[in-house]
């Protein structure tokens, strides 16, 4: 049998032949969804399942279809992979009319579509490519897609295809219409530049000028025979892109649509029968609001504005409408994300809403947390008010339409990700998983700290025998804002307990920042995304280390990626005295250098607030040389999201302290490493690296 690390590459962490992104069709007969053939097929095929026999259908498998493999994807779709973190191939999206009765889809550029009944053949759409995010209309009429920066349309029963926005001859070469700018899609969850109308007779059109923003080049040193891709990155301080809203019609006609004063962002756009939302933001992200537009002028008046002294929460799914048309959205009450619909707040105090997943008439599915390590799936309507639906712990999601929900998660009790229909009449319906069993069993001890205190989990060697011998810890952070690492499933601590089972302590902890205990916690790290945050990961390991007993507080180690990387290079350059080794994982060193919405909701903006840039920042760090701890630092030259930039800097500002360490690049990779060898061996090499240090 294949190693550990060679196994989770392969199986892409193990979700490779898990069932994904369901959706049920609106008379809820039908459920369609991706899924590979198998635990180690990184292909995607589409499914359809009858949700009154159980059946399963497949719909497509991109091995019958006549096109070219992955490395034909245009730059667009491999951009819009990178902020969705796809690592599969084959059908990894499709979108469907409203009546669930065609699906659209894209491989390698090239549009299909499908009839959702068993047995029907995929048909290419007869346009020139590459096309970019394909989207029928809600009638099923038409398919709307994105070429070259133009939004075109494609009649489906004349075969004609005409463009219905695109950039004006006075526009300059960064000017796109229809797909999302960089920042919308990397830090707010909108991954779409376009929305249709109910009737399908109009569209809501983004249009995109990237011409303020920013050039970056990201060059492959290891090619110096090609030339540096262009990137163009609002970093915190810095120009975003100018975006906009119009309401185009069939013909071309375009009216623009209102936006409100001090609009920096457009978050979010829904569009169904009751009206035409859109919420955006200021660029300090203090005030929020949610406007109605009309869809024949483009004028807009706020439903809705939120506002807070620190930052205001996009929550997903929101806003959206109950059937009668009664505005759903969330708002911040006594520490806890509540669900309001129209004027009423519907869900109680300490239950924290995560998001809104589907609207099925009266009835509100919704994701919450009793406790910050749970998520689990509720639904609310007004007859039954707020309930959960299906297990109390664990993490858990799922869609509904038609009275029928699909929930997949799962907890430290099962391996994977389970998958079941609930039908209208309460029997359930299991659906198919082909993921591989990762072969561990993660051994979670949850610690118990101060209300308020971090959540903080350990792993020990499988069959450690208490008391034997004293373990070198290792602590296995993200620690930042909008992620958690101590969750109720074995996926979170799957790589956590094959380190523990190297010889390790494995400390993992969520401190303040972290989401699941209600805005204040998260809000805590306003201004300082340094010293809340370390602070909370050395209380963790004193913590686990009275409660456990048999950890080596002379020999600790934290490793990390992303945040999790600037947290380990963090920790080893500021407190010295409790860490001795750390690798950092793509870290963020100089916050400066990342992006606007993310690093200015923190910090503010640099030229405001320098203090809390230079109190975060750690590329000219006072602690770097006392002492010195071993610090490998990692990185992919090919990230676009945090450049390695951050890393060499960080690399010069240690070699001129004289503080030693190893700088490991990887060329090809980006901020993702779902390559098989490089995936496999990252692991191996960090556990070397640690051995070593810790003695």
């Amino acid at each position: 049998m294949s190693s550990f690390p060679r196994r989770q590459a392969a199986t892409r962490r193990f979700t490779l032949g898990a069932p994904r992104r369901p959706t049920v069709s609106p008379d809820g007969a039908r459920v369609v969804l991706l899924r590979s053939r198998g635990g180690d097929d990184p292909l995607t095929c589409l499914w359809l399942l009858d949700v009154a026999t159980g059946e399963e259908h497949l719909l497509v498998d991109p091995r019958d279809l006549d096109v070219p493999g992955e490395e034909d994807l245009p730059p667009e779709e491999r951009a819009r992979r990178e902020r969705v973190r796809e690592q599969s191939g084959g059908v990894v999206e499709y979108a469907l009319d409203a009546a669930a009765r065609l699906a659209v889809f894209v491989l390698s550029g090239r549009a299909f579509t499908v009839e959702l009944v068993p047995g029907a053949q995929a048909a290419p759409l007869p346009v020139e490519g590459p096309v970019v995010d394909p989207r029928p209309d809600p009638t099923g009429a038409r398919v709307a897609f994105v070429r070259a920066g133009t939004l075109h349309v494609h009649e489906l029963s004349t075969g004609t295809t005409h463009v219905v926005a695109g950039p004006a001859d006075d526009d300059g070469p960064g000017v796109s219409w229809g797909l999302a700018e960089f920042v919308a899609a990397e830090e707010m969850n909108r991954y779409r530049g376009y929305w249709w109308s109910p009737d399908g007779s109009q569209l809501a059109v983004a249009r995109v000028d990237d011409d303020p923003v920013t050039r970056w080049w990201i060059a492959d040193p290891a090619h110096p025979d090609r030339a540096p891709v262009e990137n163009a990155y609002p970093a915190a301080g810095t120009a975003n892109a100018d975006v906009t809203l119009a309401l185009v019609d069939l013909d071309g006609t375009r009216v623009p649509v209102d936006l409100g004063e001090g609009a920096e962002y457009l978050a979010a756009v829904t569009w169904d029968t009751h009206d035409l939302l859109v919420t955006v933001s200021t660029r300090d992200q203090r005030r929020v609001d949610h406007r109605r537009v009309d869809p024949d002028t483009g004028e807009s008046t706020v439903l809705v504005t939120d506002t807070d002294d620190v930052w205001v929460d996009l929550v997903p799914g929101v806003p959206a409408h109950l059937g009668d048309g009664a505005l759903v959205r969330c708002v911040d009450s006594d520490d806890t994300r509540r669900l309001v619909v129209g004027d009423e707040v519907v869900t109680p105090l300490g239950l924290q809403v995560r998001a809104v997943a589907d609207v099925d008439g009266d009835t509100v599915l919704f994701t919450a947390s009793e406790r910050a390590e749970d998520v689990t799936l509720w639904a609310w309507s007004r007859h039954g008010g707020a309930a959960r639906v299906g297990p109390q712990y664990g993490v858990w999601a799922g869609r509904r339409a038609g009275g029928v929900t699909v929930l997949a998660g799962g907890d430290l009790d099962n391996d994977g990700v389970r998958t079941w229909v609930l039908r209208g009449d309460g029997r359930t319906v299991g659906v198919t998983s082909h993921a591989e069993s990762p072969g561990l069993q993660p051994a979670v001890r949850r610690i118990a700290t101060d209300r308020g205190g971090p959540s903080v989990a350990v792993l020990l060697p499988t069959g450690h025998v208490p008391g034997s011998r004293r373990l070198p810890v290792l602590l296995d952070p993200y620690g930042g804002p909008h992620a958690q690492r101590v969750l109720a499933t074995r996926a979170m601590f799957l790589t956590s307990q094959w380190f523990a089972d190297q010889g390790f302590a494995v400390v993992v902890a969520d401190g303040r920042g972290t989401p699941g205990k209600g805005p204040a916690y998260e809000r805590a790290v306003w201004g300082d995304l340094a010293g809340p945050v370390l602070d909370d990961q050395v209380a963790a390991l004193h913590t686990a280390a009275e409660q456990v007993g048999d950890l080596d507080l002379d020999r600790v180690g934290i490793r990390g990626w992303s945040f999790g990387g600037y947290l380990a290079a963090l920790a080893v350059m500021r407190r010295p005295d409790v860490f001795h080794a750390a690798v950092a994982g793509a870290p963020v060193t100089d916050w400066r250098l990342y992006d606007t919405h993310y690093t200015e909701r923190y910090l503010g903006h640099p030229d405001a607030y320098p203090e809390a840039y230079a109190r975060s920042s750690i590329t000219e760090d006072p602690g770097a040389a006392s002492p010195a701890r071993p610090l490998m630092l990692v990185h992919g030259l090919a990230d676009d999201n945090v450049v390695a930039a951050h890393t060499l800097r960080l690399s010069s500002s240690l070699l001129a302290t004289g503080h030693p360490h190893t700088v490991l690049p990887l060329s090809g990779v980006t901020h993702m490493t779902p390559q098989e060898v490089v995936a496999e061996n990252l692991l191996l090499l960090q556990v070397a690296f640690l051995r070593d240090a810790l003695g």
